[in-house]
This record gives C-alpha cells, structure tokens and sequence, in this order.
C-alpha cells in the first residue's frame, strides 16, 4: 500500500487487477482510499485525486457533521448504549472487586472509592469486549453455513477507521469495539460483510452481489450505522 499526501488530505492507494480507479471516503472519519490498475503510475492516480479533491473535501464534511458522542465521564445519570439501546449509568462505591450490571433501563457500575474517569472507562470497555466476546459466535456460527465457510476467528479492537477488517489468510475477522454500542442489526451486518470477504477479498461486483444474496438489505443497514453517533474519541489501533 502507498500513499498520496495532498495538503492535510491522505490517500491510501491500493494497485489492484481491475480496469478502473475506484476513490472513495469512509466513515466514521473521513478515510480516503483510492483502488487503482495495478499498472498506474503513483503520478497519474495523484492527479487523478487531485481532480477529485473537491468531491473529497465535500464528502469529508458531510463525515464530520455526523453526530459525535460527548465526552463520557462515567458518573450516575450519564447516557451509555448497549445494542442500540440508551441507558442511565448508576455508579455505586464499594471495597470489592469492580463490576458491571445491565439492568432494564440502567447499566451499574460498581467500584470502589476514589476510582478515576480513566479506570471507570477501562471497566465499562471491558464489559462491552465481554459482551461482544459473548455475542460475536452465535452470529458467527449463524452464518458460518449460510455463507459456506467454516472455522472464522475473531478479534475485538479498538479501531480509529474501520468498523471491521478481514485476514483472509487467517481466517479472522476483526471487529470495532464500538459495535458494542450499536443495534444488533449493525453488529450482525458489520460480521457478514466481514465474513463475506472470506469469499471476496475485494468490494467488486462479485462481493456486492453476495452480500446482495445473503443479506438483502444491507445496504440499508449500512446507512443506518453510518447516521448514527460516533465516538468523541479518535483512537489510535
């Protein structure tokens, strides 16, 4: 992978067997990537992406104008989500080990005394990894034989860009730890478009038609994700 520096704009670029460049501009953050004929001078793709520099800007606005979660401090009456849905925080001090409960409109957090904003956020963190950790291979052995693959690992992390990745060597799928938040739908979806490139490497036609055939309406579940709040934080991998 390369790359094309254009004033605070960068380009990932990709040389790939098609006939066509393909640019486009990713949430959550703005992410630029250019797919090129992998026989394209780095050169012409530049002035190529400096023609679309304006469609670029314009894109990356209308990324930045989404909502953005305010900064969370993890105290009693705060809103936190789960799967889509809003709940209160309820923090409650205590000698003991540190824990996390899900209720039907609030989500305890128990710590003890004097427990900064930084370790409440770890807790919090670490019971959405938990959960995901608990919900991620149901979906996956849902799909495993829908989808014709078998044997899909999967690993939970931070990402700054991407709502998920696929190591097709591996067979692994990584996934956004803020998916946590989002409604299962999104999560369920993020997992088979994951999954897909198992038989897919590339976003071409062929993986569009699959993801067409398994999951018809991805597309608007997709837009969905897209509009909904992100994080405040831009975390680094």
């Amino acid at each position: 992978m390369q790359e094309i520096h254009l004033g605070d704009i960068i380009i990932e670029v990709t040389l790939k067997d098609i006939k066509n460049v393909h640019l486009s501009v990713y949430p959550p953050f703005g992410q630029v990537k250019i797919a090129a004929p992998d026989r394209m001078e780095l050169d012409t793709i530049r002035i190529y992406a400096i023609s679309k520099l304006s469609w670029i800007r314009k894109q990356q606005a209308k990324i930045k104008a989404q909502k953005r979660e305010a900064p969370r401090e993890y105290l009693t009456k705060e809103s936190h989500y789960y799967l889509g849905k809003r709940y209160l925080m309820k923090v409650m001090e205590h000698n003991a080990v540190p824990s996390v409960k899900l209720n039907h409109n609030s989500i305890e957090l128990s710590i003890r005394p004097q427990t900064d904003t930084a370790k409440r956020k770890e807790i919090i963190e670490e019971w959405y990894r938990a959960q995901l950790k608990e919900l991620v291979p149901k979906y996956i052995s849902k799909w495993e034989p829908i989808l014709g693959v078998k044997g899909t690992n999967f690993g939970i992390k931070k990402m700054k860009t991407k709502w998920g990745t696929c190591n097709i060597g591996a067979q692994r799928i990584w996934l956004n730890l803020e998916l946590a938040k989002k409604p299962a739908t999104c999560l369920e979806y993020i997992i088979v478009h994951e999954m897909t490139h198992l038989l897919e490497r590339n976003h071409n036609s062929r993986f569009v038609a699959l993801m067409n055939r398994f999951l018809p309406n991805w597309v608007a579940i997709k837009e969905e994700l897209n509009r909904l709040p992100v994080s405040h934080t831009e975390w680094g991998y």
